[in-house]
């Protein structure tokens, strides 16, 4: 009895001992198959679905497994976010204003939105910083025109706001720039003027001696400036001592323009900006005297050569110009 005793003893502590180990097995057989699915087909592990597991236990996945400048405000992904560009025409003259706008798809307070203009062979003529305001558009106006806008052809426009993934590009067309102003001949006289002009062309220009003034001829594209500068060998203005400067008197289609400036003044000449609106055709400047001479330069050529040739048929022929008695 005391042997069989002894033995079921030596039984029941194996059989404790099975049931523990048994425990064990069956509690890590619970755990094996969350591992066995988080494997990819090719029976590798992977961590995706234990930290989905772990989002969905309220922690926030690691910034490196999300796509570069995805998360959001509250470290969720969001869609990517796009910006469009647009000018107001498709393509500009010499002095134009370029109206460029857009809409974005965030709004991120006082952040502006970065401009590049580039010209027909790459180079930047400009870079500007543009506020988006709260209803996410933006816009912003160029003139074009001066020594980086000389080449002709395709100029593009290129913003981005917050970073690449939020980009946009236009392009337009620009006849080239005159570096240094347009010169333009004055009808009747041997003088010219040099001028520049926003948002419009010049189309003649004439002296008029009654009126003392010169009219300018212009087809405009918009609101603009006429910038001229006018020798005062053509056409001056004085006070009634005839040696002290005074204001010129400018017509808009014949209505006054008082919004005009004289931008710079030498001894030789005077130069005026002008403003004008959208669909204005002509500016006179009046002032209180015009130099038109009484013969232009082939005129008096012609003359010369008349006179020159008259002496020279008197002296061979032996003609005389006397009055008979």
């Amino acid at each position: 009895m005391l042997i069989y005793s002894q033995t079921d003893s030596s039984l029941v502590n194996v059989s404790a001992k099975a049931l523990v180990l048994f425990g064990v097995l069956i509690s890590a057989a619970g755990i094996v198959p969350a591992f066995a699915v988080s494997g990819s087909t090719n029976g590798s592990s992977s961590m995706t679905n234990t930290t989905a597991t772990s989002t969905q236990g309220g922690l926030v996945p690691p910034a490196y497994m999300n796509s570069p400048g995805s998360l959001g405000a509250t470290g969720a992904t969001t869609p990517t976010s796009t910006i469009s560009v647009a000018t107001d025409k498709s393509s500009y003259n010499d002095g134009d204003k370029i109206m460029i706008s857009g809409t974005t798809q965030d709004y991120m307070g006082d952040t502006p939105l970065t401009l590049i203009l580039r010209n027909p062979i790459g180079n930047v003529v400009t870079i500007d910083q543009v506020p988006v305001g709260a209803d996410k558009t933006f816009s912003t106006s160029l003139t074009a025109g001066g020594a980086l806008w000389q080449a002709a052809g395709t100029y593009s426009i290129y913003v981005q706001f917050g970073g690449p993934d939020r980009s946009a590009t236009t392009t337009f067309q620009f006849s080239g720039s005159h570096v240094g102003g347009n010169t333009f001949p004055v009808d009747g006289t041997n003088s010219s003027v040099t001028y520049s002009i926003t948002n419009g062309k010049v189309l003649d220009i004439k002296a008029d001696q009654n009126s003392k003034s010169l009219i300018v001829s212009i087809q405009s594209s918009g609101d603009g400036s006429l910038t001229i500068t006018m020798p005062r060998s053509l056409i001056d203005a004085k006070k009634i001592d005839g040696t002290t400067d005074d204001q010129y008197f400018v017509l808009n289609d014949d209505q006054e323009n008082d919004q005009f400036q004289e931008t710079h003044t030498t001894a030789s000449d005077r130069t005026l900006q002008i403003p004008f609106s959208d669909g204005t055709s002509q500016i006179e400047i009046i002032g209180t005297v015009v130099h038109i001479p009484e013969f232009g330069a082939i005129a008096a050529m012609v003359l010369a050569i008349s006179i020159v040739s008259i002496i020279v048929i008197s002296t061979k022929t032996g003609l005389r110009f006397t009055p008979r008695v």
